[in-house]
């Protein structure tokens, strides 16, 4: 059973930055298809940035793209950000489903069967 506890959210003025964590229980293996989840009041979660454990890969969608970094170790998985946006601002899940080569389904929600808790970033103009 893979555990995971997201830390490291806060309140930030638009251009600054945060690193999210998520420290990771339980893992074994190497091929994992890890992700960062986000939802904002009002809308549908949705994926910003993925890392296949395998080889590293990184993934992101558009709107993050040159502004969001995702790493991992064996212990942790992160999500630097950088120039943030009020748009930016939701609640930041870690997720993370085993033995699974991110495929084009890797933004979906669905894809994941671990999920954290949450830690909100709130990002003010």
């Amino acid at each position: 059973q893979v555990g995971l506890v997201e830390s490291g959210g806060g309140s930030v003025q638009a251009g600054g930055s945060l690193r999210l964590s998520c420290a990771i229980s339980g893992y074994t293996g190497s091929n994992y298809c890890m992700a960062w989840f986000r939802q904002a009041p009002g809308k549908e979660r949705e994926g910003v940035a993925v890392i296949y454990t395998g080889d590293g890969s990184t993934y992101y969608t558009d709107s993050v793209k040159g502004r969001f970094t995702v790493s991992q170790d064996n212990a942790n998985l992160y999500l630097q950000m950088i120039s943030l946006k009020p748009e930016d601002t939701a609640m930041y899940y870690c997720a993370a489903r085993a033995n699974y080569r991110c495929d084009g389904y890797m933004f979906f929600e669905a894809r994941y069967n671990y999920w954290g808790q949450g830690t909100q970033v709130t990002v003010s103009s």
